[in-house]
Parts: C-alpha cells; structure tokens; sequence
C-alpha cells in the first residue's frame, strides 16, 4: 500500500487534487492594453476596462489565448476549437466589476495527463480535468492604514491558466512533484514564469480523506497557497485535520478554507460555493472562441522540446544515467548549458563535472544560470584538457577553483602555473625509485603480503610529482618496480 495516515480507527487514505493558478507570459492583459509586468507603482498598470468603468468593452487577447493552447499541447491534453468566456458574478472590492470574466462549461483546454516521479523512481500519471482562461483580480491590503484597506489594481485583468486536476494525488509527496512538474512544463514552454514567491504561480489544494476502498468523501478547499513545500504541509495538515473529525463521529463540511505557515494547520475562511452561487452565464459582450486547426498546427510546430523528451534523448545521445538525466533537464537553461559543455566530449565526464564541481560552485556563490561562475565554454575547455592528458583529475579539481577565482581559462592556467600532467615514464620511474628507497622497511611489509601498501607508494609518488603525476603511468611503475 502507498502514503497511508494512522488514525484511531485504522487506515486513512488521502485524496487530492489540485487547482493550479498560472499567469500567463504576456504584455499586456487578457482583455485590455495595460502592461501585466509584476511590480509597478499601486494603480500605474490600470485601463478603463480594468477599472470597471461603464461602457468599457473586453477584447481578447490572442497571445494569451496562444499561450493557453501552447500549454495544453505541452500537457498533451485535448484542445477545443471552440469555447466560451462566462461571467463568474462574485463581489471583493478588488473586483471593480463585480464578477469575473472565466470559462466553466466550455474550457479552451479540455483532459490531458501528467507524468510525476517520486523520490523512489516511480513514475505515475495524474489527469487534467481541463485549463480555463480567466482574468486575475486586484489586490487589498489592509496594514497600510488603521482604519482603511486600499486596493491595488494592478494585476486585475491579468491573463491567469487555471489548471485543474483529477483527484489522482494521493500523498503530499504526490501534490509536491505534480506542481513541480507543472511548473517547469510552463518554464519551458514560456507560458508562465512559474515564480510564486511574485504570485504568478499559486495552488488551491482540494482534500478529503477515506478508509481504503471507500468512495470520495467530502473535501474541504485550501486556497492560495504559494510554494510547494506548504501546498505539501497543507495536503498533511488538513488530511490529519479531517481524521480526527471523522473519527470523532463528526462530519467534515465543505469549505474553503487557508494554510497558517506559522502554526501549520488549517483554518477555515468561508462556506464552500457551488458553480450555481456564482450565476454562471456567457459573457454578452465577447463572442464564442472559435479556434482554427491551422493555428493550432502551427503553435505545436513551434513548441519547444519538452522536459520528458529531453531527457529520454539525454539517455539515448548522452549515455547518462535517467537520474543524470532528471537532475541536468530540471530547468531549460541548465539543460542547455550541461548540452554546450557536453557537445563533441566525453559526455558522462561532462555530467560528473556539471553536476558535481560546477553545481556545487553555484551553491556557494548564489550564481545563475544567466550569470553562471563559469562559463559552459570555459568548462569544456577543463574537460578537453583532461581528455587528452594534458591534466589529470586531481589538477583539474585545483585549476577548476582558480577558474571560479579569475575567470581564466583552463590552458591559460595550466600553462602559467606549469601545471601540465607528467608523462614522462623516465621521470616517473625515477621519482617511482626514490620513494621505494626511501620506504625500504614498507617495500618489505608489501612484499610479505600487505597489499593494501601498495595505495600508499602511489600517494607517495604523486606527492613525489605535486599531483602532477599522469595516475595511470604512475600505477603502471610502481606495480612494476615493486615487482
């Protein structure tokens, strides 16, 4: 059995499913010209339409409307050619309008699915119900005057995707690699910037729990929460939250409800609406979207390739290991530095040396990817001179960290420093020669059985050669004069 919760009665199995709020990449907003940039100055990024004024008419728009499809395509779901905006009719005070423009019974993106793997290696499929183009609301802030909110207008209107899932998800480990998963679909496709720290990437998390082999019982909402790490807490702290109920022969009410980070549990906002508490009807002032197949077809062209396929290709072209593979296409940039470092060299020595030296490097320093501490040139150039025994791996250790200090270049380095490997077997066996001589009583020891000596002779004649000493001649020599 999978991710089971132990409560009195025995166990509980957890079921969830998630709503997926994306901003989409765009200039401007779904229905109006003002800019959809994060930040701004309160109030500066603001049209007529977005404000509510009277007579203001919505006009799509179609590279959100592109977007939208991009991501279907990516989330290999079923693309509508024809669907319809609603108005979702709900009043906040950052809602100038007093509804919502959305799509309910007509999504521009209807069921596709999602491959996740979890930490074991499991690879499991959960299923998209459907992603709906909406437009965002406003923002109210309440800390800014004791006895006034104010209000910030300046994501209304802005193009969001609301992905939603089929109740697949089966454990908070299960909801944490689902939202990864969708995040870098959309990273890579450019869809959506995938940052929640900003909001443009957030998660309602919908949970109920039952005994093994039950049918759905009620769930409860958890709304707006942003990072994966509390939508994992949340899945947890909310399924624990409706055993205790159950098991207390009380019953769980739908509801909408919050994630205190602080405490760690739920705490209930409001009553659950239904679609009909939110008088669902077509939106009079925008026609149907009738998409055109040719469109489509030329979206999908451009699509770029996608992380799964990336890196089944990483495995087959590279001969790295699916893990390797997994680590190197997390995110697009990385994907594409690790190809340039590896392009036309030992491939898996170039993966050892990405993942290993150079994201270790990252870690330390807090570089990215678009300023990195060394660059994928310079890094191949390290690679080369290992590859032809110009250096061996420990002076490459010493050149890398020089590298991240001056910003040189590997032979630069090597040749200032006079760092090149030692080839020369006459030297070698010279150097192989003063260190047994100096170790006479160890060459006994060795001789009478003490194999494992024979690491230390070698450590000695590197030593002997500063590390410079190619390891393999060195090995050759010592076993051989030793002999």
């Amino acid at each position: 059995m999978g991710y089971v919760l132990e409560g009195k009665s025995g166990n509980w199995e957890v079921v969830c499913g998630l709503e997926i709020h994306a901003q989409v990449i765009s200039e401007s907003k779904l229905f109006s010209g003002a800019r959809a940039a994060y930040g701004g100055a309160p109030n500066s990024q603001v049209s007529f339409v977005d404000a509510g004024f009277p007579g203001m008419l919505p006009v799509i728009n179609r590279e959100c409307v592109a977007q939208a499809v991009r991501t279907g395509l990516g989330l290999a779901a079923q693309i509508n050619l024809f669907s319809r905006f609603d108005r979702k009719n709900y009043f906040y005070a950052d809602l100038p309008n007093g509804y919502q423009i959305s799509q309910f019974a007509h999504p521009i993106v209807g069921t596709g699915t999602v491959e996740i793997e979890l930490q074991d290696g499991t690879l499991k499929n959960i299923g998209i119900t459907r992603l709906h183009l909406e437009q965002d609301a406003g923002k109210s802030m309440h800390e800014q005057h004791p006895g006034k909110s104010v209000i910030d207008l300046n994501r209304a209107g802005v193009a969001l995707m609301e992905i939603v899932s089929e109740p697949d998800i089966r454990s908070p480990e299960e909801a944490g690699a689902y939202l990864r998963k969708i995040r870098q679909i959309l990273r890579y496709l450019g869809t959506c910037d995938g940052n929640m720290e900003e909001g443009s990437m957030r998660a309602d998390v919908n949970v109920s729990v039952r005994k093994p082999g039950e049918d759905f019982r009620t769930r409860c909402e958890i709304k707006n929460v942003n990072s994966v790490r509390f939508v994992m807490h949340a899945v947890e702290a909310e399924a624990l939250r409706q055993i205790a109920l159950w098991e207390a022969g009380e019953e769980v009410r739908q509801e909408t409800r919050l994630y205190d980070q602080a405490r760690g549990e739920t705490r209930s906002m409001r009553s659950k609406e239904d679609a009909h508490d939110y008088r669902y009807f077509p939106d009079p002032d925008l026609l149907p979207l009738v998409l055109a197949e040719d469109d489509i077809a030329q979206w999908k062209s451009k699509l770029p390739e996608l992380p799964d396929a990336k890196r089944r290709r990483f495995c087959a072209e590279y001969g790295i290991s699916f893990y390797d593979a997994g680590v190197l296409t997390a995110e697009q940039a990385m994907a594409d530095f690790y190809e340039t470092v590896a392009r036309g060299r030992d491939a898996r020595l170039a993966a050892s040396w990405v993942t290993g030296d150079f994201f270790a490097a990252m870690n330390r320093s807090g570089a990215t990817l678009e300023n990195p501490p060394v660059s994928a040139a310079h890094l191949g150039g390290l690679l080369d001179l290992i590859s032809d025994a110009t250096i061996n791996g420990r002076i490459a250790k010493d050149v890398f960290e020089e590298m991240l200090e001056s910003g040189k270049a590997a032979d630069a380095i090597v040749a200032t420093k006079g760092l090149r490997q030692v080839t020369d077997t006459s030297a070698i066996d010279a150097a192989v020669a003063s260190v047994l001589a100096l170790n006479a009583d160890k060459v006994t020891e060795y001789k009478s059985g003490k194999d494992k000596l024979f690491g230390f002779f070698v450590g000695q004649v590197m030593k002997a050669l500063a590390g410079k000493g190619n390891p393999a001649l060195v090995n050759e020599a010592v076993k051989r004069l030793l002999g």
